[in-house]
């Protein structure tokens, strides 16, 4: 399991909401040395352009992710997204090597990649407008849509009659292009915050819980290494994701 990294960033994602205040800041009032009383006018509002594109980045148990993103404003606090991501899914049990002669890394066992590409539609709608400091936008956020899940060889196995079976690790670049794709309906439900003023270049996190499971039936993902024999089928594909976002 790789749920250290999963737990280090979610801290770290709490530790940036508390630092970013919960009162709504007002105007204030300041006092000259010969006691006059000067009003100062509150902070202006962040402002948030109507259209969208950004850049995600996306953590997970499974590794990393990236995706592209597209958010029309419709009013202060309801905003359509589109997005499109391209990640790895693997299974929980798989634990990676290195060897440090050969240089490269091995993962006992597995038999198969599998990258999940979803394109998503869905809302987005911010959270307590009038009560929260303007820097600090938090917002839920749903979607739905279409999803492929691109299955490719990660070891070639080859049963020798009466002796045990050879392995072949596929290199990923010449995995891809012998890749099968799969396809489904999936989509996700999504608790984020979007910080600072900038009109420009707009940062935000959003934790996602995707929901993507393959009716048609599970995949190969996992074999006994002494006998070659298929042991582990994946069927479900979705899972937690904490998604770093850049917009301009």
């Amino acid at each position: 399991m790789r749920t250290p990294v999963v737990r280090a960033l979610t801290l770290g994602v709490l530790m940036l909401w508390a630092a970013s205040g919960w009162s709504q800041q007002g105007g204030t009032v300041k006092t000259d040395t010969a006691g006059k009383k000067t009003a100062v006018p509150a902070p202006a509002e962040a402002v948030v352009p109507v259209t969208l594109w950004g850049l995600d980045l996306l953590l997970s148990n499974s590794g990393f992710g990236l995706g592209l993103s597209y958010r029309r404003q419709y009013t202060e606090d309801l905003a359509g997204q589109v997005t499109l991501s391209v990640s790895e899914s693997k299974e929980n049990s798989e634990v990676e090597y290195y060897d440090p002669y050969s240089g490269n890394s091995y993962v006992p066992g597995k038999l198969n990649r599998f990258m999940v590409v979803p394109l998503f539609a869905g809302v987005q709608y911010r959270l307590f407008r009038e009560d929260i400091v303007d820097t600090f936008r938090p917002y839920v956020n749903a979607a739905v849509g279409p999803t492929m899940i691109w299955e490719m060889p990660f070891a070639k196995v080859t049963q020798n009659p009466g002796e045990p079976p050879t392995i072949e690790q596929v290199e990923f670049f010449s995995a891809i292009g012998q890749g099968t794709p799969h396809f489904t309906a999936g989509g996700f439900l999504g608790v984020g915050a979007y910080f600072g003023s900038q009109q420009s270049t707009i940062l935000g996190i959003n934790i996602r819980y995707y929901i993507n499971y393959l009716i048609s039936g599970g995949l190969p993902s996992q074999y006994n290494p002494a006998t070659g024999e298929v042991t582990t089928y994946k069927s479900n594909f979705g899972g937690f994701y904490i998604t770093i976002n850049i917009g301009m």
